[in-house]
């Protein structure tokens, strides 16, 4: 085995442990073969026994490899799984092939065809153009009949965060604080570091913002709130009208926080299997609302549409003007075919469908190795685990990639958590289930081996 270090891609935990996976499941590493000890490996690669050790422990809780004592570490006997079919390139450029469920990115083969609209663009397209209004008036009229309150004026940009960092730019201050989820999306956290704010995280539980938490933050006198009304990410909650209703009545125009406003990130509203919802059809003129087509249309489309009062959305069309001025009306075209044809429409509610069976699927599969879960919402599942990094270590080492709860919370938190991707999960639901359940406790669950071909 003088050899084995030339055979391991990438010199972290994660990798040495993918990479070892990958040779038992081949079956270069036969069961019954002795490994190298923890320092000669370490020596070998050029890295700390503590690196070894810790993707040691991540074979052995997988059941792929078994101490010995003094004899030395082994390969156990195990069923081989067939050859992955899925390869996706890993952060430290271990190359690691498998199942990734950890980018929260759609299932590339459930995205509407673009040939149609491609083909149907150059009949309405103009690029000549530079004193065009900044959005095709057909497309405001299909967005403004979709849109969940009746909104003064809708504009086009160039995707979810282009849409979510001008809009707190136009209604917040250097020092201001702002409400936001806990856990919540990271870049919402970057985003507001950049800009001088304060995160001031409110709890959620599966219906969005946990009222009591959220009256704690108005305490705080913050002077916007940042949520996600649908599938939230990371943990895939929807909100309800009557929680809506709820935090909108807290910062109704009869109260005390009456100038706080909302901005809110619809990033997969058109696969999300929940009802559309918005604090604006109660506090409409203090809403900012987002609708992206990322997830639900393609992620290079890079558009989203944001709608409030004429004077929010005038002034940052106006800022605009001074940077990219507006989102080509090309794409803004290719959106407009993709939101009113037959068959771009039926390829949408199709991919919604199967969002919601995988979701299911795993929700149940789950249950049945004893873990309590609920079913999530869109593509995202938010798993409790024993130990976060011990998890993503144990999957790693079966070919399985997540990410890592701890990004996910704006502050500090006890709890451990994995976000999974659920909806990238095509191939054998139990199989990944057993191998998420055994990563979230302490002790493996069932057989060690996944026989799966993942598809």
């Amino acid at each position: 085995m003088a050899n084995l270090a030339d055979r391991i891609q990438g010199r972290t935990p994660v990798g040495i442990s993918a990479s070892l996976g990958r040779l038992i499941a081949a079956g270069e590493l036969a069961a019954g073969d002795r490994l190298p000890t923890v320092r000669e490996l370490a020596a070998d690669l050029g890295v700390s026994p503590a690196t070894v050790s810790q993707a040691w422990r991540a074979l052995a809780a997988a059941g792929l490899i078994e101490s010995h004592g003094r004899n030395g570490s082994f390969v156990r006997k195990v069923a081989a799984p067939e050859r992955s079919t899925f390869s996706q390139p890993h952060s430290d450029g271990s190359g690691l092939p498998g199942l990734d469920l950890s980018r929260g990115t759609p299932d590339p083969q459930l995205l509407p065809g673009l040939g149609r609209a491609l083909s149907r663009v150059s009949e309405r397209a103009e690029t000549s153009a530079y004193m065009e209004l900044p959005v095709i008036p057909e497309l405001v009229g299909v967005l403004s009949d979709s849109w969940p309150y009746t909104v003064e004026s809708i504009t086009i940009v160039n995707g979810a965060l282009d849409a979510i960092s001008r809009s707190i730019e136009q209604v917040a201050r250097f020092g201001d604080r702002v409400v936001v989820e806990n856990p919540g999306f990271p870049p919402f956290f970057d985003l507001l570091r950049r800009l001088g704010l304060e995160a001031v995280p409110v709890h959620v539980d599966e219906r969005g913002i946990v009222p009591e938490s959220f009256e704690a933050a108005l305490r705080m006198s913050p002077s916007l709130v940042i949520l996600q009304p649908r599938a939230l990410n990371p943990t895939g909650a929807s909100m309800t009208s009557e929680r809506a209703e709820t935090l909108a009545g807290m910062i109704g125009d009869d109260t005390p926080f009456a100038h706080v406003m909302v901005v809110e990130d619809d990033h997969s509203g058109d696969i999300t299997a929940s009802p559309d919802v918005s604090l604006g059809s109660w506090i409409p003129d203090r809403v900012l609302h987002v609708r992206s087509y990322s997830k639900s249309h393609g992620p290079d489309l890079r558009i989203a549409a944001l709608g409030g009062t004429a004077s929010h959305i005038n002034a940052i069309e106006a800022r605009r003007m001074l940077g990219p001025g507006w989102t080509s009306r090309m794409l803004q075209t290719i959106l407009y075919d993709l939101l009113t044809s037959s068959e771009s429409i039926a390829e949408v509610s199709d991919a919604r469908r199967v969002y919601f069976s995988r979701q299911r699927a795993l929700t149940e599969a789950l249950r049945e190795f004893g873990m309590d879960v609920r079913q999530a919402d869109g593509i995202n599942t938010w798993i409790p685990v024993d130990d976060e990094q011990g998890a993503i270590l144990q999957l790693a080492a079966r070919g399985i990639r997540v990410a890592g709860g701890t990004p996910f919370f704006a502050a500090e938190s006890d709890e451990a958590y994995i976000r999974v991707t659920a909806g990238a999960i095509s191939g054998d639901v139990s199989a990944v289930a057993r191998a998420l359940a055994a990563a979230a406790s302490a002790e493996p669950v069932g057989t060690p081996a996944l026989t799966t071909r993942w598809a």
